[in-house]
């Protein structure tokens, strides 16, 4: 009697040889061929290489999908971009005043006019110490560079503030110079107008003024200093330009009563080495000087003052025979009837210079 048949079992993963036919049971049990194994695990292995693939390239796929195409020129272009310093970590070209600065930095002494200097960029009133020197010298900075440096030189050795709070001798200088100041500077940088005063004729020994070459022209500088604190450059807030500049002086010379300059070589070489230095060391500071009531005589001053400055600096001066003339000169300010607001003898409806002027201290 035959014998019922079993279902043939299911194959598995792991295995990849035939289900058993009917009577195998009783059939001798033959080993696989290890070359049929590792032809199956090949086969295998190679399915999961190419499946592994497959996502690979789907992935790359996406990833272009999503990003915009890129031709070659704009994708060398955006990598020499990438490779480029950003604009703002570029290095400035340094500007004339940024090169006078520099130069500043080389040298020991802090300030000049009061102003103690630091970076023009952040710092106006440096801006309109070193815009100066270069409208002094056209803007040739080699120039400005070297009459900046000659300055800088010149205060260490001098120490002009500390002339403007020095004593002088009262038997040489009381009643020689004056400073006086018209307007108010809250109304902008040309609200104000400043005025030093030379009053010759108040000198009463000219050999004993002038016997001092040096002594007379440390006197001056001080006046000058303060003159200059009036300016008061170390409180602007408003750069200049070569075509607009508020912060200077005028100057008053007043030759009246003087009679024997022309005889004095003390005088002469004092007016001289004064020019010299201002011209040197206070550059684009002038806004006019006057000459007044200078005798027929006396025109040599005149003549003299102009032989050592520029022409510039000379069409700024007014020789004038008459003193009291000079109030009608000064139309164009903006400090409202600044003619009027001068001295009586000036021409104005003012006190005189012993009431409105400063003067250096006096021993």
């Amino acid at each position: 009697m035959a014998e019922t048949q079993k279902p043939a079992a299911e194959p598995t993963e792991a295995s990849a040889a035939p289900a058993p036919v009917e009577g195998a049971e009783t059939q001798p049990k033959t080993d696989v061929s290890p070359k049929v194994e590792d032809s199956a695990e090949a086969e295998a292995g190679a399915a999961a290489t190419a499946a592994k693939m497959e996502d690979l390239t789907l992935q790359e796929k996406a990833a272009s999908a999503a990003e915009p195409a890129k031709t070659g020129p704009e994708t060398a272009a955006t990598e020499t971009a990438q490779k480029e310093t950003p604009a703002e970590e570029q290095p400035k070209a340094n500007t004339p005043i940024q090169e006078l600065y520099a130069a500043f930095q080389t040298q020991t002494h802090p300030e000049i006019w009061g102003v103690s200097l630091k970076d023009p960029e952040h710092h106006v009133p440096s801006q309109i110490v070193f815009q100066k020197y270069l409208n002094a010298n056209d803007g040739d900075l080699a120039k400005a560079k070297d009459q900046l440096l000659k300055t800088l030189e010149w205060r260490l050795k001098i120490d002009p503030l500390e002339a403007s709070i020095a004593t002088w001798s009262k038997d040489k200088f009381d009643r020689l110079g004056y400073v006086t100041t018209y307007g108010d500077s809250s109304q902008g940088a040309e609200g104000k107008e400043v005025f030093t005063w030379n009053v010759y004729g108040h000198v009463k020994d000219m050999d004993h003024t002038f016997s001092s070459q040096d002594e007379f022209l440390n006197w001056r500088v001080g006046l000058m200093e303060l003159a200059l604190k009036e300016l008061d450059i170390s409180s602007a807030t408003q750069p200049i330009t070569a075509a607009w500049d508020p912060y200077k002086i005028y100057q008053v010379h007043d030759y009246k009563s003087v009679s024997f300059f022309r005889q004095n070589p003390k005088v002469k070489s004092a007016v001289k080495v004064t020019v010299d230095v201002f011209g040197q060391n206070y550059p684009e500071l002038l806004k006019q000087k006057f000459f007044v009531n200078v005798p027929v005589i006396m025109g040599w001053v005149y003549a003299v003052v102009k032989l050592f400055v520029a022409d510039r600096t000379a069409k700024k001066f007014h020789p004038m025979g008459n003193g009291a003339n000079m109030s009608a000169e000064f139309a164009d300010s903006k400090v409202p009837a600044l003619g009027e607001k001068l001295p009586k003898e000036y021409g104005g409806k003012g006190e005189g210079l012993e009431v409105q002027g400063t003067q250096t201290l006096l021993d």
